[in-house]
């Protein structure tokens, strides 16, 4: 099966002071969805955006919006964020009290499915939840805090999970996120991700266009070859 890549830009790291067009440029740059982190200062020890500003992004973002929630009370900011227009959402199984329960409500909300596992939790929590999910999320880096380096033993996470996902019927998407770089990507891939959460690594420089073409190159690089470069991502080699 031919695998497809996408990279997902995470908004946490977008200037927020002008986060619309901040939304539109990264769009316009190649972006394949929006990743929309979703903190409670409880599950973990920072805040970040509500409903609302996801109904506000709704309004003009035409990508998929990928809410993933680490907060405390999941069931509730399921409803709350599927109504605010969110296209998929994840939870962390530990933050639930019923997984399955969980994974049903976000459906029954018309959302897809994921799951997202902590550097400190083992890839056997997958078992008995994979046929209910759409996409794994494995973080390389402890949730909660930004510019972190990437956890190299999330390689092995990565391919523990393929493995997994390998056996199940259905198709289930395998994301990355944390840490994420030029330098990291193609590794990750390797390894079987298919979809890359990147925050600094691109808002944190000027040519968005240019960092998505890259982090393109770098993933097929280890996957099938170089490509050749193109003069938009010259000056970033």
């Amino acid at each position: 099966m031919t695998r497809s890549f996408h990279i997902a830009p995470s908004i946490r790291f977008a200037d927020c002071t002008r986060l619309g067009e901040e939304i539109r440029q990264v769009v316009l740059a190649g972006a394949d969805l929006i990743h929309f982190d979703v903190m409670d200062n409880d599950y973990v020890p920072n805040l970040s955006f509500g409903p609302s500003v996801c109904a506000a992004m709704r309004r003009i973002c035409h990508v998929p919006i990928d809410v993933h929630l680490m907060v405390r009370r999941v069931d509730r900011a399921v409803t709350q964020f599927a109504r605010a227009g969110a296209d998929s959402i994840t939870f962390h199984p530990a933050a639930s009290a019923e997984p399955l329960r969980t994974c049903a409500l976000i459906r029954e909300h018309g959302c897809t499915v994921g799951i997202a596992l902590d550097p400190s939790e083992p890839v056997s929590v997958l078992e008995g939840l994979l046929d209910h999910v759409d996409r794994v999320l494995i973080l390389s880096v402890n949730p909660g805090c930004g510019g972190q380096a990437f956890i190299a033993q999330s390689l092995a996470r990565l391919r523990g999970a393929r493995t997994r996902i390998a056996r199940c019927a259905r198709e289930v998407d395998l994301q990355i996120e944390g840490g994420i770089t030029l330098e990291n990507i193609g590794e990750a891939a390797a390894a079987g991700a298919l979809t890359f959460v990147a925050g600094s690594a691109i808002f944190g420089h000027g040519d968005y266009a240019g960092r998505i073409a890259g982090m393109r190159r770098a993933i097929h690089a280890a996957i099938t070859g170089p490509l050749p470069m193109q003069r938009s991502e010259a000056a970033l080699a």
